[in-house]
């Protein structure tokens, strides 16, 4: 073997290409992102920092070699940034890519709010017409359920025997004036007969047994509980009439998106059936408890509809915009890397590089959202391709040391169990062609490991069948216990 750094130079640096591939290449993208950053030769005069696996970036090393996995180690260059937080991309393969960048902005970020709902008719515009008193039904006009009715229009013809009888009862007193004529009067009302038939009783100076019931508001009838023939009692209701303008959108809004609905804002309607067309209206009442199966709220809002186009049992779709829209700081939604666990955005630097920064998310309207903590107005982000940036930043341990090491360390195994064949032995160091280790997802390969204590290698030679145990310390295995096959490590 040539132990000249600069003869094994050229196959480090082929060796680090192929393993920069192989980490970014998410597509064919990748490919070119990888092979941009392939290291140069020692002779174009580059200053090297350190050595690494591409495997584990956090493990340097001061020259060439391998890597406690037993990879062959590359070169960070100086002019590479690697002092510097982030990635370096040339800015020709960052258009080739289809980078697009955007401004952080400070403006008024509105909310708007999309539900669906169901037209309604508007409960507080209902009327329940009912009988006054006992009697038969003359006529019913040829009424039924869903007709629109103007206001005054009759419903149904009664004859009352008893108001027969006190109307001829008040004619026979009233020539004679006085004090039983006003009795005789008042009697008449009290018997619930409208205004109207007593004053028509005075001027025409004859009973009139059939009286008419007519609506008190143009609608539509919703229940008609009237035939020709029939007894009517007293108090009976005879129909119920809705009014068909204003009517009711009923829509359901999730439990976070119910702050945004207020009683008495505005809100715009669309409905399939006038394609083009929008409704205004205003919000009347939010329910005060939400639905237990769907834990949604129910907002009420009026449509106003004059020409009764808007019919009940409609569908509809309604935007609810927040009252009032605070300034802040605002990125295109695209541009946030969402992993579950936080929030990044990939910040543009100077000359081609790129750093991931973790934030804060607030509100949502569209497709901007809102930063609370982060970012600084002014700032450029990533908007498009930043998962090939971040695929970049995981290879260089930008994105790995937005997190804790402590938590990193406290999530680890106590160790892992394997098995294999021991091919050489240093002083405090073991190389093993090991097993698949399925806890670790690796596949059967030869690794180099350094060894918890020297006298851990008494009692084994080079071709022994060993079980083993390793442990994660940061980015580095080491065995704690090995033995040969059929013993307990």
């Amino acid at each position: 073997m040539n132990d000249d750094p600069k003869a094994k130079l050229p196959r480090f640096a082929f060796i680090g290409a192929a393993a920069l591939v192989a980490v970014v290449g998410v597509g064919g993208a990748g490919y070119w992102l990888g092979a941009s950053r392939a290291p140069a030769g020692a002779e174009d005069g580059r200053a090297i920092l350190y050595w690494y696996d591409p495997m584990l970036p956090d493990e340097r090393y001061p020259g060439p070699g391998q890597s406690s996995m037993g990879m062959d180690l590359i070169p960070r260059y100086a002019d590479e940034g690697a002092g510097e937080a982030g990635v370096r991309i040339d800015p020709g393969v960052s258009q080739n890519l289809g980078v697009r960048l955007a401004t952080v902005e400070r403006r008024e970020l509105a909310r708007t709010v999309t539900a669906a709902g169901v037209i309604g008719f508007n409960e507080r515009n209902l009327v329940i017409v009912q009988a006054r008193a006992s009697g038969f039904v003359e006529r019913s006009y040829g009424r039924a359920i869903g007709d629109v009715v103007a206001a005054g229009a009759p419903i149904v013809d009664m004859r009352v025997p008893e108001w027969t009888a006190a109307q001829a009862e008040y004619l026979a007193l009233r020539s004679a004036g006085g004090d039983l004529a006003d009795a005789a009067r008042r009697r008449l009302a009290m018997l619930g007969m409208p205004a109207s038939l007593i004053a028509r009783v005075e001027r025409e100076g004859r009973p009139y047994p059939v009286t008419t019931v007519t609506a008190p508001i143009a609608g539509a009838i919703t229940q008609l509980d009237i035939r020709a023939g029939m007894t009517i009692m007293q108090g009976a209701p005879l129909a119920t009439i809705n009014a068909v303008s204003p009517v009711w959108l009923v829509a359901s809004l999730t439990q976070a998106d119910a702050g945004v609905a207020r009683p008495g804002e505005r809100a715009v309607a669309r409905t399939p059936a006038f394609p083009g067309e929008t409704f205004a209206g205003r919000i009347e009442s939010v329910l005060p408890s939400a639905d237990p199966a769907t834990r949604t709220i129910e907002v009420r809002i009026a449509l106003a509809n004059p020409q009764g186009r808007l019919r009940p049992g409609m569908t509809a779709d309604v935007e609810i915009a927040e009252p009032q829209a605070r300034a802040s700081l605002i990125v295109p939604a695209e541009a946030v890397i969402q992993t579950g666990r936080r929030s990044v955005v990939i910040l543009a630097g100077e000359e081609g590089r790129f750093m991931p920064v973790e934030v804060e998310l607030g509100r949502r309207a569209g497709d901007r959202i809102e930063v609370t903590s982060g970012l600084e107005e002014g700032q450029r982000v990533v908007a498009s391709g930043q998962f090939l940036i971040d695929s970049e930043a995981s290879l260089t341990g930008a994105l790995d040391r937005l997190e804790a090491s402590s938590a990193r360390q406290s999530a680890a195994p106590a160790g892992y169990e394997a098995s294999g064949r021991i091919t050489a032995l240093g002083g405090e160091t073991v190389t093993i062609a090991h097993e698949p280790i399925a806890d670790l997802n690796w596949p059967a390969m030869t690794m180099q490991f350094t060894l918890e204590t020297a006298h851990l290698a008494h009692g084994i030679a080079v071709g022994d069948q060993v079980n083993f145990r390793i442990r994660q310390e940061g980015s580095r295995y080491i065995v704690t216990a090995i033995s040969k096959a059929g013993a307990q490590p």
